[in-house]
C-alpha cells in the first residue's frame, strides 16, 4: 500500500481494523542491516509511506524542517542546496533513506546534530484509531512554535513513536544546523591494536568537553580496507581472515597504522585553530598518533558546500551518500548483511573489553571483524556489519548464530543493543529484564490501549498485542 495523504492513511486503517489485517509501516524500507521493508508476521500488508514525501516547510531563522515521512536525506539535502539557505542537515553513512525514519528509530550521523531523535520537535501521528494527533505545540491551533519549542502542555509524547508501533507518523519536525563560520574535517591514525583504550579514552574527554563537537567515528584496519577493496585480492578461505593476513594488507597497502578516527570541528576560524591545538596536544599522549585537518571556511552565498563531497568527509558536512554501500562488496558479490549495535560505556577499558569479546566471537564463527565505534559525549555505539555471502548456506548460519550469540553473551555483561534487526527483536527485548520484563509489560499496555485491534506492525520491538501474545504463549 502506497498511501499519498494522511486521509488515505485513514481509508488504510478503517479496512484493516475492520477486518484484522496487520499492517507494517515503513517510510521508504531501506533500513539496510537491520531487515528492510520486510514485515515481521505472515500476511501483513506493508504501508509504504514513500509517496508522501513533501518538504513542507524550511524555516532558515529558526533552522528547523517540516517534512513527510517519504522525504529522503538526500531530498532534503537537494532542497537546502537548491534554495541556497545556510542550514545544514546531518546525514546517516547511507542517505538514500528516509529522514522520518531514521530519526524514529535513533540514527546517527556525523555533525554537531548527529542526533537525529534528538532534534525532533513536533510530530503529526496517525493512531490505529484513524484519529490525527499532533504532538507538543502542534496541539495548540495557530501555533507557530510547533518545531520551536519541544514541550508544549503536559506530557512529552514524541518518544513513544520512537521505535515503536503505537501509531504512524505522517510529519516530523526536525532542527537543522546554522551554517557553520568554518569546518576543520580531521583525521587520526593510531599505529596498534593495542591503541584503542588509550584514543577512547582521549576521544571520550574531548567529546565530553565538546572540544570535539561532532559524532566521531573510528574504525579497525579491516573496516576501512573493507570500502574500497575485496577481500578475495589477499584471502579467499572461508574462515575469518588469520591476524598474518591482516598485517599482509597493510604492508601491501603501505598502511602503517591499525585505527583510523574521523571527526568535524566547526565554528569560526579563530575557533577552529583553538580546537585543533587541543585535540593534536591531547592525542600526542599516545606514541605515533597522527592527525591531520583539512580547514574549510565558509565564504560567499554558497557557503561550504566547495568542500562538500560524498564519502567520510563530506558526512562531516552532512552530506548524504552511499559510499558505506561498497563495504557490501568485500566478502563477495552478493553479500548479506546484519548489523549488530550494542551501546557501550565511552570509556576505553569498556572500548577493549567489547572489542575483545566481539573479535573473538567473529572469529570463532568464520567472520571478518569489521570493528566501529560512534563516539557522543557519553556513550560508545559500536557499529559491527556482519558480512556473509548469501549463497553459502553455512556462511548465512554463522552469521546469524554469531549475532545471536553476541546479543545474548552481551546483554548477559549489561550491554544491549540500540536497534534491532527484525530477526531478532524479540530476542534483544529479552534481554531488557529488569523486575520481570516491567519495561516489556508497560509497553504492551500502552500497545493495547492505543491499537485494540493490534493492527500496527505487530511484533515491532518486540512489542506484540494482546492476541498475538496469547497465541505465542500457546506454542511455547
Amino acid at each position: 500500500m502506497l498511501p499519498k495523504s494522511v486521509e488515505e492513511v485513514q481509508a488504510v486503517l478503517a479496512v484493516a481494523n475492520q477486518h484484522g489485517i496487520p499492517l507494517w509501516t515503513v517510510s521508504t524500507g531501506r533500513n539496510l542491516g537491520y531487515g528492510g521493508a520486510a514485515p515481521r508476521v505472515n500476511g501483513a500488508i506493508v504501508l509504504d509511506m514513500q509517496r508522501m514525501n513533501r518538504i513542507l516547510e524550511v524555516d532558515e531563522e529558526h533552522g528547523y524542517a517540516l517534512v513527510e515521512p517519504g522525504v529522503r536525506f538526500l531530498d532534503l539535502y537537494g532542497y537546502l542546496r537548491e534554495h541556497r539557505l545556510k542550514l545544514w542537515m546531518s546525514a546517516p553513512s547511507l542517505g538514500w533513506g528516509s529522514v522520518v525514519g531514521n530519526a524514529l528509530e535513533r540514527g546517527i550521523g556525523y555533525t554537531p546534530y548527529g542526533d537525529h531523535a534528538a532534534q525532533i520537535c513536533g510530530l503529526e501521528v496517525v493512531l490505529a484509531t484513524g484519529d490525527v494527533v499532533r504532538t507538543g505545540m502542534g496541539a495548540l491551533p495557530g501555533a507557530n512554535t510547533w518545531q520551536i519549542y519541544k514541550g508544549g502542555y503536559g506530557p512529552s509524547l514524541d518518544g513513544l513513536f520512537l521505535q515503536s508501533n503505537f501509531g504512524i507518523v505522517t510529519k516530523l519536525g526536525l532542527w537543522l544546523m546554522p551554517q557553520p563560520g568554518g569546518l576543520t574535517s580531521c583525521v587520526a591514525h593510531f599505529q596498534r591494536e593495542s591503541d584503542l583504550e588509550a584514543a577512547i579514552d582521549v576521544l571520550a574527554s574531548l567529546r565530553r568537553r565538546e572540544i570535539i563537537q561532532s559524532n566521531a567515528q573510528m574504525g579497525n584496519v579491516v573496516r576501512e580496507v573493507a570500502h574500497r577493496y575485496s577481500r578475495s585480492r589477499w584471502y579467499d578461505g572461508p574462515d575469518a581472515m588469520p591476524d598474518e593476513v591482516i598485517e599482509k594488507i597493510r604492508q601491501d597497502l603501505g598502511i602503517g597504522w591499525w585505527w583510523t578516527l574521523r571527526f568535524g570541528l566547526y565554528g569560526d576560524e579563530e575557533l577552529l585553530d583553538a580546537r585543533f591545538r587541543i585535540v593534536q596536544r591531547a592525542f600526542s599522549s599516545i606514541p605515533g598518533a597522527e592527525i591531520t585537518g583539512h580547514k574549510h571556511l565558509a565564504s560567499g552565498s554558497d557557503g561550504l558546500y566547495a568542500c562538500e563531497v560524498e564519502g567520510p568527509a563530506g558526512r562531516l558536512a552532512g552530506v548524504p551518500g552511499l559510499f558505506a554501500l561498497n563495504a557490501l562488496r568485500f566478502r563477495g558479490d552478493d553479500c548479506g548483511h546484519l548489523d549488530f549495535s550494542p551501546i557501550v560505556a565511552s570509556s576505553g577499558r569498556e572500548a577493549v573489553r567489547v572489542y575483545e569479546f566481539v573479535k573473538a566471537q567473529a572469529r570463532e564463527h568464520g567472520i571478518d571483524y569489521l570493528a566501529g565505534f560512534t563516539a557522543s559525549e557519553r556513550h560508545l555505539t559500536h557499529v559491527f556489519p556482519i558480512l556473509y555471502e548469501k549463497r553459502d548456506a553455512e556462511q548465512t548460519s554463522n552469521a546469524a548464530a554469531l549475532l545471536d550469540t553476541l546479543i545474548t553473551e552481551l546483554g548477559k555483561q549489561g550491554i544491549g543493543e540500540y536497534r534491532a534487526h527484525l530477526a531478532f527483536m524479540d530476542l534483544i527485548g529479552d534481554q531488557y529484564s529488569f523486575n520481570k520484563h516491567a519495561l516489556r509489560r508497560l509497553n504492551e499496555t500502552l500497545k493495547d490501549a492505543l491499537d485494540p485491534n493490534g493492527i500496527l506492525s505487530p511484533g515491532k520491538q518486540g512489542i506484540w498485542p494482546a492476541a498475538s501474545r496469547r497465541q505465542r504463549a500457546g506454542t511455547r
